[in-house]
């Protein structure tokens, strides 16, 4: 096909036409909204570093759910921030621990919203790591006990769904078992398959109070440069049982998203992290971008390098757009 016979433009001509053949379009039920609930009550907290995003106690941050559910958003993922951490993250598994408290209220207060929960011990260790510390280390196999007790946990209190973030080898088949033999069998686990450790997360430390008290997490999150890796991280998570995976962050790996999505027929989520939130905010505040467009845009190109799912903190500015037609 080449010119005079051939021309593009002739369907860019109108917005009509271009709808027509619009090939990715992004919906509000490609979205998840996290939120940070923490310990206290009538708590609206915010985070310096994330314009517009709170730590919000229980009855407030069920609330929030609530709006988000009334904009057409159909989940949302929680994250706890306690006010009591220790060396074995024991406010992660605590019956009356801040993410089961937050669990109970939004399912009363909003039964059909997915809940979705982060499964990790970061928040909740006084060391900020994701896992038992030994000798400076973080112990692998002696921290699955603790991950697959947090996650049923959070069931036991109604949760729809949990996402183990911690990236220890095996927790996937640890929390499966678990959730089993509790007769959760049908709980799905949404698991944080291809978790690098990005430069992208520096907000949410701040967010989550989870930053690491010595070293970094780079002994088991995966390192940056590396592609083939996460093929070999999904894969193992499926085949102990996760029913969706994530790449996390989104924005840089892109071309990791599309070799996932070309290699595995499960459904895919990425998370759009806090690094890219706040770096689309504080353009946006300065009026170098237009933070409408910038964010659609990006979200878009998300889904279309293979995204089925978008976890992401524009949520709720995303589904009042697409309410007004984008």
């Amino acid at each position: 096909m080449n010119f005079p016979e051939y021309r593009p433009r002739r369907l860019r001509g109108s917005e009509s036409i271009r709808r027509l053949v619009r090939e990715t379009a992004l919906s509000v039920n490609d979205l998840v909204y996290p939120l940070f609930a923490a310990a206290g009550k009538g708590i609206k907290r915010p985070v310096e570093s994330m314009p517009g995003i709170f730590n919000l106690s229980v009855d407030i941050v069920a609330e929030e759910a609530q709006k988000a559910w009334e904009m057409g958003i159909p989940a949302v993922l929680l994250f706890g921030v306690p006010d009591f951490k220790d060396s074995l993250g024991t406010g992660a598994y605590a019956e009356d621990g801040v993410v089961q408290q937050a669990v109970r209220e939004i399912k009363r207060l909003v039964p059909n919203l997915l809940v979705i929960t982060d499964v990790c011990l970061c928040e909740y260790t006084d060391h900020g790591h994701c896992g038992i510390v030994e000798g400076g280390r973080v112990l692998n196999d002696p921290t699955l006990d603790l991950l697959a007790r947090t996650a049923v946990s959070h069931v036991r209190s109604g949760a729809d769904m949990v996402a183990p973030s911690d990236m220890m080898d095996g927790r996937v088949a640890a929390i499966r078992k678990a959730l089993d033999s509790e007769g959760c069998q049908e709980t799905p686990i949404m698991a944080y398959s291809v978790k690098y450790s990005s430069a992208y997360y520096g907000p949410f430390r701040e967010a989550a109070g989870s930053a690491p008290q010595f070293g970094d997490r780079r002994a088991y999150q995966m390192d940056p440069p590396n592609a083939r890796e996460a093929l070999r991280e999904a894969s193992l998570d499926i085949a102990e049982g996760a029913d969706i995976i994530i790449v996390k962050p989104a924005l840089a790996y892109l071309d990791i998203v599309r070799m996932i999505r070309e290699s595995f027929d499960y459904p895919l989520a990425v998370y759009n992290v806090s690094g890219e939130y706040s770096m689309v905010k504080a353009a946006a505040k300065m009026g170098w971008i237009d933070e409408r467009k910038i964010v659609t845009e990006t979200l878009t190109g998300m889904k279309r390098s293979g995204a089925d799912i978008i976890i992401t903190y524009h949520a709720l500015d995303v589904a009042g757009w697409l309410k007004e037609g984008l």
